[in-house]
């Protein structure tokens, strides 16, 4: 079974088209990361899958049940981490896992939960409105494991942590992923979501223009690697042998160091080798991937991807034409409606 399928799914607002005839299929089990642009329609599909707006047309299915026609056969088995979430001031950090514990009905334990998210039995008393932004975002995640899910919607999850807590929340969501949770996982930080996700689909303009694996998209694409090999000793005599190597391209040797373009991946260790056939000693070698940035730039502004070890942000926001998904503690369950 799909965690989430949709079929034609569309959303408009007046002449705005903010989703448009969305077919997409998250296996169940997987970490699917879906990027776009602001005001791609990123927040504006996960509000439909919620139950937070409904469609214009087309249908969607989460877990197997109809998004709008079940979305109370759904909640209990959803959490969410909504971009936006925001905190009583007053209460605790631990009264805000219990009250979701409550309303899930769930068994967990509120100081496991803390614990579970890098905060503290300390941080658990105090009151949330002192919480850095940084501890607010733990605390959403938190709430959003309560009840442990079968699928965890999170948007934009990195939102306010720094590399140390970015790290965390990557091992969190992979540990879940092995816990057989599937995460549907939007982000505008390019690097992270190459990180954790099994799958990406890219979301312009409201129309879905890209579903595949990085490297799938890389190869699709036809933005491969660079490898730069340094030798011993001159790399003039080792030119043809690496320019020999099926599924290497524009070998240029300078001094002693090769640069090879590479369209097949299975290329880099054929060139090594043939290299060492042909008794080239090799010092070095460095591989610069296409960056996932250049991929998403050839994707929606139809430009040619180009080759780098760079990985940023595509100044992307999950504040998006329609709703925002759960801004407030009330909405913080990502369950509740």
């Amino acid at each position: 079974m799909s965690a989430i399928e949709t079929s034609g799914l569309t959303k408009e607002y007046g002449n705005l088209t903010a989703v448009d005839d969305l077919d997409l299929t998250v296996d169940d089990g997987e970490v699917f990361g879906f990027l776009g642009p602001n005001g791609a329609g990123k927040s504006t599909t996960i509000n439909m899958l919620l139950d937070f707006a409904r469609p214009t047309a087309g249908s969607a299915t989460v877990l197997g049940y109809d998004a709008q026609a079940a979305a109370d056969e759904i909640s209990p088995r959803v959490g969410v981490l909504p971009e936006g979430f925001d905190v009583y001031p007053r209460l605790s950090g631990r009264r805000h896992v219990e009250f979701a514990v409550k309303t899930k009905d769930a068994a967990d334990d509120p100081d496991r939960i803390l614990e579970r998210v890098g905060l503290s039995a300390e941080d658990g008393a105090r009151p949330a409105g002192d919480y850095s932004k940084g501890m607010r975002q733990r605390l959403a995640t938190g709430i959003a494991l309560v009840g442990d899910p079968d699928l965890l919607i999170m948007d934009e999850p990195s939102t306010g942590l720094d590399p140390h807590g970015i790290r965390e929340m990557q091992e969190l969501v992979r540990s879940e992923a092995e816990r057989g949770t599937t995460v549907f996982f939007s982000s505008h930080i390019l690097e992270h979501v190459e990180t954790i996700c099994d799958r990406v689909g890219v979301l312009n303009e409201g129309r879905l223009v890209a579903v595949d694996t990085i490297e799938g998209l890389r190869e699709s694409i036809g933005g491969g690697a660079t490898m730069t090999l340094t030798l011993a000793d001159s790399a003039d005599g080792a030119r043809d042998v690496a320019a020999s190597v099926e599924g290497i391209t524009d070998v240029v040797a300078s001094g002693r160091t090769l640069e090879c373009s590479v369209t097949d991946p299975a290329a880099k260790a054929r060139a090594v080798t043939a290299l060492a056939d042909a008794e080239a000693r090799i010092r070095d070698v460095r591989i610069e991937e296409v960056s996932l940035e250049s991929l998403f730039t050839a994707l929606t502004n139809g430009e040619e991807s180009g080759t780098g070890p760079q990985a940023g942000s595509i100044g992307a926001t999950a504040s998006e034409t329609g709703t925002e998904t759960g801004a407030g503690a009330g909405t913080g369950t990502g369950a509740t409606r």
